[in-house]
């Protein structure tokens, strides 16, 4: 699958063996949650590539999902453990800020992934255009309505940068399409079950539901399991790409996922992080190409990200 691009030019050393570090490094990787399976495929990636690279990987998530106390309280528990290096998804781009420069008064080298903060100093930055995916992903849905209809936007977390710039892709999409009317944009927090009840309310409202933009995989998931609780029927995308929407699309239930790729993110995230540390050469910047999967591409997705291999940044920058 070629779905990378390297967001600034580097030569980089050819295999990952270069990369590997002495055994007991330790390279800590913080999440946001374990209840979207989008932060566990950047978990198994950065398990994959240490794996691969000689290292061990301290998984750190809060229990409550998108814990702001929890993650800052987690962040103080690791400086005072001092890793090796961090991989960091903030779980507010801006709320960490403060943890983010607790780290880097630490001496501690930190590699920003997935979202971007808004302030700190990063040995990289790996992640995707949320705007780009959208676009794609909303375009692909409209096209499937034959350029007409009605349709709603599940948006994420309200105030979240990844929810304001999928949310902006959708609304773009619709732009281009002059017989597209959207009825209603509501958040439901990137999650399965609010999908589900959102849906369900806006179903009361609205008898006519052609389309749904749902900002990741669970909340599509979500608007489906609504739309067949009440017998009715729409074409729905989601983004992320994840096991289950593969499924979907497969079956015909979900028209596409664009694929924001954690698994990727989090086998990147980690090398990046490793190289750093052997004072090899790191790109500032590796931005996923858009991608969206439908019916046509969907195959090579079909395997567990469990079972997938990392692609090494010689890979990405050959592309």
């Amino acid at each position: 699958m070629k779905y990378l691009a390297l967001g600034a030019g580097i030569a980089l050393a050819a295999s990952a063996a270069t990369t590997a570090l002495a055994a007991n490094e330790t390279i800590a990787v913080f999440t946001k949650n374990l209840t979207n399976p989008y932060f566990q495929a950047v978990r198994v990636g950065a398990e994959a590539a240490a794996k691969t690279l000689g290292v061990k990987v301290d998984q750190y998530v809060p229990t409550k999902p998108d814990s702001i106390p929890e993650q800052l309280s987690q962040v103080e528990d690791v400086i005072v453990k001092k890793p090796d290096a961090i991989v960091f998804i903030p779980v507010d781009y801006k709320a960490l800020v403060p943890a983010v420069e607790k780290i880097n008064a630490a001496g501690i080298p930190v590699t920003n992934i997935t979202d971007r903060s808004a302030s700190g100093d990063f040995v990289a930055f790996v992640g995707a255009n949320d705007y780009a995916i959208a676009l794609a992903t909303g375009r692909a849905l409209l096209k499937a309505m034959g350029g007409k209809g009605n349709v709603i936007i599940l948006e994420g977390v309200k105030g979240s940068l990844t929810a304001a710039d999928r949310s902006r892709g959708f609304a773009d999409a619709i732009k281009e399409f002059p017989d597209v009317k959207l009825l209603a944009s509501q958040p439901a927090n990137f999650q399965r079950l609010p999908a589900l009840q959102v849906m369900e309310n806006l179903m009361q409202s609205f008898p006519t539901i052609d389309g749904v933009l749902a900002a990741n995989d669970p909340m599509a998931i979500g608007a489906i399991e609504a739309l067949d609780g009440a017998n009715r029927k729409a074409l729905v995308v989601g983004i992320n790409g994840s096991k289950e929407a593969v499924e979907l699309i497969k079956s015909g239930k979900l028209v596409a996922s664009g694929d924001f790729n954690g698994f990727i993110q989090g086998c990147l995230g980690v090398e990046i992080a490793v190289r750093n540390l052997h004072k090899q050469a790191t790109p500032k910047e590796v931005i996923l190409k858009p991608v969206v999967i439908d019916k046509t591409n969907y195959t090579p997705y079909e395997t567990p990200v469990e079972q997938r291999t990392c692609p090494t940044l010689a890979e990405v920058a050959s592309q």
